[in-house]
């Protein structure tokens, strides 16, 4: 009995270590978030941090997880507010990454706003749910639900329309009238910045993380980071956009994808090591 009772206290540490390092990942089926039924709709301002073309490949890779292969999703560039500085044009990479399952609100907002509307309804009257997450700022989301109030008068916007915001930075430079809008009609979720890792949410951005090719095997996934971190170092810190220290360190930055991860369930992956590891298993 006492060599068993040793045994049990010599490996009892050995799985306790193992454990330390596992993620207690919930699936998209435990989450609120129904893959069968619900719209992910991911919003970049790309203005004027080129964090989001980082966060855009990150999001992609995510999707070609088969945990996350039902899931429907539409991506629109061009959500800023106001902020001032210049525009970064992510094109040729939401072309690549996206195929023709993305909007250009920076080309014409109006038009961006109606065409959503429409991809939103079909959800909404399939008896599915919109989850936004707001990489940028809520003036497109305020616009947006006021165009699905319009069709749909009757529906409780608030039950059926969730908002995730992660950023200080982006809530105070969305109009005052606008933010407010979003956070009174809307299911509105401030979660904590996917900056900071150990805060309850993954910590996406890494001055030193820049062994993506390591990690990326895939052809089409290796194309579209490489397009991805060649834009953000053409347009990081230039002409008077954010200077991205991270990114011009040679690092990672997809902290915006801390929300798409919340909505998804899997808000326990620590940091970027972690997402790599999961998301390419």
């Amino acid at each position: 009995m006492r060599h068993k009772i040793l045994l049990i206290l010599g490996i009892a540490p050995f799985f306790m270590s193992i454990k330390s390092y596992a993620i207690p990942l919930k699936t998209a089926q435990e989450a609120d978030f129904n893959i069968e039924k619900d719209l992910l709709l991911v919003q970049f301002d790309c203005k004027t941090d080129v964090d989001d073309l980082h966060t855009v490949a990150a999001l992609v890779t995510l999707m070609s997880n088969s945990k996350f292969s039902k899931v429907q999703y539409h991506a629109v560039t061009g959500t800023y507010g106001n902020q001032k500085g210049l525009y970064v044009p992510p094109n040729d990479l939401f072309q690549l990454s996206f195929g023709n399952n993305w909007t250009d609100a920076h080309k014409n907002f109006n038009y961006a706003v109606e065409k959503v509307k429409n991809i939103v309804l079909k959800t909404l009257q399939n008896e599915g749910d919109l989850w936004i997450a707001e990489a940028g700022q809520s003036d497109f989301t305020a616009e947006l639900i006021k165009a699905i109030q319009i069709n749909l008068p009757k529906m409780k916007v608030s039950k059926h329309i969730h908002v995730v915001q992660h950023s200080d930075w982006n809530e105070t430079h969305t109009s005052t009238e606008n933010l407010k809008f979003v956070q009174k009609y809307a299911d509105y979720k401030k979660i904590p910045d996917g900056n900071k890792i150990g805060n309850g949410t993954p910590g996406f951005r890494d001055p030193t993380y820049s062994y993506w090719k390591n990690k990326i095997r895939t052809p089409d996934l290796v194309n579209i980071w490489q397009l991805a971190t060649d834009l953000s170092k053409k347009y990081n810190g230039k002409k008077g956009r954010y200077n991205n220290k991270a990114i011009s360190n040679g690092g990672l930055d997809f902290s915006d994808l801390s929300e798409v991860c919340w909505i998804l369930g899997i808000q326990n992956i620590k940091d970027i090591e972690q997402f790599f590891t999961f998301s390419l298993l």
